[in-house]
């Protein structure tokens, strides 16, 4: 299936590992120009070498409404326009439940909800400026939809970034933009949890995967990141205000 993405514009956020990395990398092979942004400079140089076309990197913290707001301009002044925006700024790393604290969740909430919000609201002028399918994805996580052992901080933050996507669909559908979520299960990236959870015990990785998953096995980067080509081409017209799941079959409802 041709995706239709050649010379489309995409800014990616949290690109430089794990499943933004692949995300920039899926769509530059599909002929978009990409731009990498993350907040550390060397591990997005490190990212550019691997994506192939052409892209560009920009060091920004998107937690910061200034910085995403710079960092739209950046790519404003490279390429003129932009027809895509991933966010994918989160972690879901915080404190056992009953340990919140008014600045974890301060903390939390800015990673997993408003990293992304503050990127919508600096690309929406420019996105609807723009003219053919333009598109926002969300990445999200399985934690907004259920209770499965994430920090409630996380599970909070990914619930209310789900409703910010159903939310926005229909004021952005009026300057032709759609806007969907992308919610993975468990993906093991080189650098990621479930790398360090497998080198601590992969045999009760193992137990987890055989008695939630249907699958039976940990997602990759790359099926997360051909799911979010797909959904930001024109060959996803009609989809809008979705939550993607993409989880080996680990939610039951």
């Amino acid at each position: 299936m041709k995706l239709e993405l050649n010379d489309r514009v995409a800014l990616v956020t949290g690109a430089s590992r794990g499943i933004g990395l692949a995300i920039a990398t899926t769509l530059a092979a599909e002929g978009a120009k990409v731009a990498l942004a993350a907040r550390g400079a060397e591990a997005l140089d490190a990212a550019r070498t691997i994506v192939e076309g052409l892209s560009s990197i920009h060091v920004a913290d998107v937690t910061d409404p200034a910085a995403a707001k710079a960092l739209v301009e950046g790519v404003e002044k490279q390429w003129g326009r932009l027809d895509i925006l991933v966010c994918n700024v989160g972690s879901g790393a915080s404190v056992p439940p009953g340990k919140e604290t008014a600045a974890e969740w301060s903390r939390v909430m800015d990673l997993n909800l408003f990293a992304a919000t503050n990127m919508i609201e600096a690309a929406r002028p420019l996105m609807a400026r723009g003219s053919g399918d333009r598109s926002i994805i969300c990445i999200s996580s399985i934690a907004g939809m259920a209770a499965l052992g994430a920090p409630v901080t996380y599970y909070a933050a990914k619930a209310a970034l789900n409703a910010t996507v159903r939310g926005l669909a229909r004021p952005l559908a009026l300057e032709g933009i759609r806007i969907n979520a992308v919610a993975p299960g468990n993906v093991l990236s080189a650098d990621g949890t479930w790398a360090r959870k497998l080198a601590e015990n992969s045999a009760a990785v193992e137990d987890m995967l055989v008695r939630d998953v249907a699958l039976r096995r940990l997602g990759k980067p790359e099926e997360i990141a051909d799911l979010v080509a797909f959904l930001v081409s024109p060959r996803a017209a009609f989809i809008t205000g979705s939550v993607m799941v993409a989880d080996g079959g680990q939610l039951r409802s």
